[in-house]
């Protein structure tokens, strides 16, 4: 299950305005605004952006909520309210509305068509479209119940903060975080793979060019990294399968949140001809929710290497964002299905 954090505050009578001068990050080469990659550099926006759960008033009961609030440049904001709870911790995968808003000191307002929200101190104050007040639901942090997880016996560590020799390309942080643009050393068929990423915070950016990374699995089929968060959740998006298959449902955490994707690959398979007779097949779990479930992969996905039976390496796409990863490792797995690859004429199991 995934785990929330709450965060206490001291919540000051709701017309107090403080002013606090917007941080400024670190530039952009090009026109995307702003980069942070951490929370020193985030600025005053980063402190309203994230996810607020909790229960309101509704008719003589009150409900579940969930809010997702993301930082769009200088004093913007937009939010997406979730009536059951958060995207896997209780949203119903279809009900969904939008305000936008800006801040102020330590105080933001946005509305919707039906909504209206005033964020103060990490609490959030609920109205309805008409202006009657439903409730209060807080800020909290949820975490990947995967986060952390270690290799278990006979693993391949990729990276665990230092160069395993398993990576090429290897470039680390000076606090020990692997950087985008590096692949396995070793090709792969048939797997299990571990990884931990944050994306940074470029509030000004917009689409693919927010956080842009992804895991190019056999150097083939991408799954996407982004940050998405608070988006509908498109092929294209955080935890699609690149242009072809949307998630199931966005697991985004907030950006400079670590979260987890825990993936089982299995190839395609192909005759001693070359003619394709399986589709690959993936199974992917964001943040401790399956996003993909035993779902084929028709063709290659994006700039990915044209489909073959020959095995590949893993690609951690450098797409010229500052995306982070940490605590990588696989599990080769061997099936017991006969295969033949290639025109060489020899099954392997």
């Amino acid at each position: 299950m995934l785990v929330f954090r709450r965060h206490a505050w001291f919540v000051y009578p709701a017309c107090l305005l403080l002013f606090v001068a917007p941080g400024t990050g670190r530039a952009a080469e090009d026109d995307q605004g702003p980069i942070a990659t951490s929370v020193a550099e985030a600025g005053r926006a980063w402190w309203f952006q994230g996810e607020y759960a909790g229960r309101v008033k509704c008719g003589y009961r009150t409900a579940p909520l969930g809010l997702q609030v993301i930082a769009l440049g200088g004093r913007n904001l937009g939010a997406v309210q979730f009536p059951g709870g958060l995207p896997g911790a209780g949203w119903d995968c279809v009900t969904r509305q939008s305000a936008d808003g800006t801040w102020s000191g330590e105080v933001a307002s946005l509305a919707g068509p039906d909504c209206q929200f005033m964020i103060h101190r990490e609490k959030v104050y609920v109205y309805d479209g008409d202006g009657v007040f439903r409730g209060w639901i807080y800020k909290v942090q949820r975490s990947s119940p995967t986060e952390g997880l270690l290799p278990p016996p006979g693993a391949i560590v990729l990276f665990d903060g230092t160069a395993t020799g398993e990576l090429n390309g290897v470039r680390i942080t000076a606090d020990g975080l692997l950087m985008e643009g590096t692949e396995t050393v070793r090709p792969v068929r048939d797997f299990h793979l571990h990884i931990e990423f944050r994306t940074p915070f470029m509030p000004e950016a917009r689409g693919q060019g927010r956080g842009n990374s992804g895991v190019y699995l056999q150097g083939r089929y991408e799954v996407q990294i982004l940050d998405s968060f608070g988006l509908s959740g498109e092929p294209n998006e955080c935890g699609g399968i690149y242009k072809l298959i949307p998630p199931r449902v966005n697991m985004c955490f907030p950006p400079l949140v670590w979260q987890t994707y825990d993936i089982d690959f299995r190839a395609a398979r192909f005759d001693t001809a070359g003619r394709k007779l399986k589709n690959a097949c993936i199974t992917v779990v964001q943040n401790g929710v399956p996003v993909h479930r035993n779902q084929e992969i028709p063709s290659k996905t994006g700039a990915g290497k044209p489909e073959g039976f020959e095995p590949l390496p893993i690609k951690f796409q450098d797409h010229h964002d500052p995306v982070r990863f940490r605590n990588i490792w696989m599990i080769e797995r061997w099936s017991r299905e006969p295969e033949i690859y290639g025109d060489s004429g020899v099954a392997a199991d």
